[in-house]
């Protein structure tokens, strides 16, 4: 139990970590007295830059020219939003806009409009970051009446080169995520070559699921492509330019047909048997729906720029749904060992469901390792890495992926004397023997 509080800790802890592409935001923002709300997060270098330009503020109440300066933007980092949540208390509700600990961007004493209910000629800002550091945006509403506040926003962060000048929309831990997303897209386009040759060449003992295989390497393939590209763009422009959706829907698609495979894996469908069994296909009716609800919520959570406390709340529930069906797909292989441990000791081919067994124990294995580690312990190294090294976490979980298909194209590739199907008479005597040494130890 105590593993699996920990295992749930890291998970929940890492769902509030946000993607750092932090590309240019706009957004219609409202917001009642005493709310904070964040807005963005991004890592500044030491030319790092926001430009905040904020339209269409509305009030249903006039406002005091004194209450202005309760109202405005500042930028923060999580050692010091922690060290204000407890100025905050100590002295019974200080604004964080008057901290010290904070840097403030914007107050709307600078408006130099206070009558106004209704403000519609935009105003802004461009701050230039002081420290470098990962930072939080955020909005405070600090008036001590009943007041609602509506505008709209849009918000850009950027390091600037100091040779040339040039914005990098990227935050600071990411920048070269790019690159090694295109440099990965280079191995899996040979890797989804050499499967195609294999199937041509092997094409006698080739299987559906073979097939199957070669489209998840491909989506992969097309999925890091797509996603080069998406953050290539934001990088330079700020904006996705559609690549986004592109991604999107190709990693949703990969997903998909990850989850479809390892169920199929491991109930031994194409290899073993033609057909799945009822409860088989009850997994496959659970697991694949719920994926596609859980990638669709976290798509229109991570496209909020505004992360409200509900918003994580949800994001949390749909991280812990992904983590279910993971668990989830376990079960057919779980299933197929069983059967295979049956029929190991009482068929008269012992050896040869011997070594399909220890096939699936040695996949079974590797399974969880993977899900595990790209479930948890990514979301763990992203917590104790600096911001400068983001990066890490993510080249980790793609390497295990890369690990993961390997194996799993190794193990399962199109061969004749594969552990699946023939052994030679050495294989079986070896396999008979370690049944027989099983059986006279329990015994």
């Amino acid at each position: 139990m105590s593993l699996l509080f920990t295992v749930l800790f890291l998970l929940l802890a890492g769902s509030s970590i946000s993607p750092a592409a932090a590309e240019i935001r706009f957004s219609n923002h409202q917001s009642e007295s005493g709310s904070i709300t964040p807005i963005d997060e991004f890592a500044f270098e030491i030319n790092g830059e926001l430009e905040l330009n904020v339209s269409w503020f509305v009030s249903p109440r006039s406002i005091e020219s004194e209450e202005l300066v309760h109202l405005g933007f500042f930028l923060t980092t999580r050692d010091a939003w922690f060290r204000v949540l407890q100025e905050n208390q100590d002295s019974n509700g200080t604004c964080p806009l008057h901290s010290d600990l904070i840097e403030t961007v914007f107050t709307f004493d600078l408006i130099r409009q206070p009558s106004h209910e209704k403000i519609d000629s935009p105003f802004g800002v461009v701050y230039k970051v002081k420290k470098p550091g990962q930072y939080t945006l955020v909005f405070a509403n600090c008036v001590k009446r009943q007041l609602e506040v509506s505008m709209d926003i849009r918000s850009a962060m950027y390091n600037k080169d100091p040779d040339t000048g040039a914005r990098d929309y990227l935050s600071s831990g990411t920048t070269v995520l790019p690159r090694f997303y295109f440099l990965l897209f280079l191995v899996y386009a040979p890797l989804a070559g050499l499967w195609i040759y294999l199937l041509y060449k092997k094409r006698l003992t080739a299987f559906r699921i073979h097939y199957f295989m070669l489209a998840l390497v491909v989506l992969k393939a097309i999925n890091l492509l797509c996603e080069a590209e998406d953050m290539s763009y934001i990088r330079r422009t700020g904006s996705a330019h559609g690549w986004d959706v592109l991604f999107y829907i190709f990693s949703f698609l990969k997903g998909i047909t990850l989850f479809t495979l390892i169920v199929l894996i491991g109930t031994g469908w194409s290899f073993l048997k033609p057909f799945l069994q009822d409860k088989e296909k009850k997994v496959l009716m659970v697991v694949i729906p719920l994926q596609v609800i859980a990638n669709i919520a976290l798509v229109v959570l991570d496209e909020n720029p505004f992360a409200t406390s509900g918003s994580i709340s949800w994001k949390q529930i749909w991280l812990l749904v992904d983590v279910i069906c993971c668990c989830a797909v376990l079960f057919p292989i779980v299933w197929s060992i069983k059967k295979l441990r049956e029929a190991a000791r009482t068929d008269g081919k012992a050896a040869v469901n011997l070594m399909k067994l220890t096939l699936f124990r040695q996949y079974y294995i590797v399974v969880i390792c993977y899900i595990y580690f790209t479930r948890i312990g990514v979301y763990a190294l992203a917590i104790i890495t600096s911001y400068r090294y983001q990066w890490t976490s993510e080249v980790a979980k793609e390497l295990a992926t890369l690990a993961f298909f390997v194996f799993t194209g190794y193990k399962f590739r199109p061969e004749a004397h594969n552990p699946y199907f023939v052994i030679d008479d050495e294989e079986e005597e070896a396999a008979a023997e370690a049944l027989k040494v099983d059986d006279e130890f329990e015994l």
